[in-house]
């Protein structure tokens, strides 16, 4: 196992699309866990006099209607954007992962009840799953996090399946059925090693997807409320002024951007280094 990541691991940092990946996803780490050390003004002093000031040496990105600095907002963003991404994947990665694993590893009528729910979540669009959610849970950060991370599971659910379905059939596995070997160690020793690739990979590429529609679910005022700065929120603040005040919205965005960008680049880079057929 450790030989299999310290190679993957290899391969990831000796390609140039994943390092800038890391380098992008290392910044707005470093940005938002020192945010209030760095950033030039407080994300939630209101001015009157400095409303939608366009960049400047004072303000490199500008303000808000409000008088508030941009940059400021956005560094204070960092980690609320990506601690979204983080939860609502982990939730739908573990529920998901291990609902697929029960259904591929034991089959027959539990496979079918099981996959069949997966089936009707999968009817929905992601973000139309999520709209569901919140209408019960409620408008909040919180629960758009639980929300997208629900509106992940079916598709965690179905790739922890098929990759299942393949790993059980191999020689080890039966060679450790064969001996005697009851379930809960092959799954353990067996099924969860061989699953780390391709769930990790997809975990990644769906982090930028999930900052997404945390960030589509905060533009359309469901997710993060006023005055948290987080970055669909600020996105969604500046729509009205995008003719007169164009960075209100624009760096809030290229904030997003980025984040997904780097997710989305570091993904392909382990999925090149997982797959040896992609080498």
């Amino acid at each position: 196992m450790i030989s299999i990541l310290a190679q993957a691991f290899r391969s990831l940092t000796s390609q140039k699309g994943a390092r800038l990946g890391c380098l992008f996803l290392g910044v707005l780490l470093l940005g938002g866990i020192f945010a209030s050390h760095i950033s030039p003004y407080d994300p939630l002093t209101q001015s009157i006099r400095e409303r939608l000031v366009p960049p400047s040496s004072e303000h490199w990105m500008g303000t808000d209607r409000l008088g508030r600095d941009i940059l400021s907002r956005i560094l204070h963003g960092c980690l609320i954007s990506l601690r979204i991404g983080a939860v609502s994947v982990g939730i739908g990665l573990l529920a998901g992962g291990a609902i697929g694993l029960v259904a591929g590893f034991y089959g027959g009528w539990v496979e079918t009840v099981l996959m069949r729910l997966i089936d009707a979540l999968l009817a929905f669009p992601g973000i139309l799953l999520a709209l569901v959610v919140i209408s019960v849970l409620g408008v909040g950060l919180e629960n758009v996090v639980i929300a997208v991370g629900v509106a992940w599971i079916p598709r965690f659910a179905r790739l922890a399946r098929g990759n299942v379905l393949s790993i059980r059939e191999e020689v080890y596995v039966e060679a450790a059925r064969a001996v005697g070997c009851h379930d809960l160690r092959i799954i353990m020793r067996y099924i969860l090693p061989n699953l780390i690739g391709p769930m990790g990979v997809y975990s990644t590429l769906q982090l930028g997807n999930a900052i997404i529609t945390a960030a589509g679910l905060s533009f359309l005022g469901l997710g993060a409320q006023p005055p948290m700065p987080e970055w669909g929120l600020m996105t969604a603040q500046g729509r009205d002024l995008i003719g007169l005040a164009w960075w209100v919205s624009t760096f809030p965005g290229m904030a997003v951007l980025i984040a997904v960008l780097s997710f989305n680049l570091i993904g392909d880079g382990l999925r090149d280094a997982f797959d040896p057929r992609l080498r």
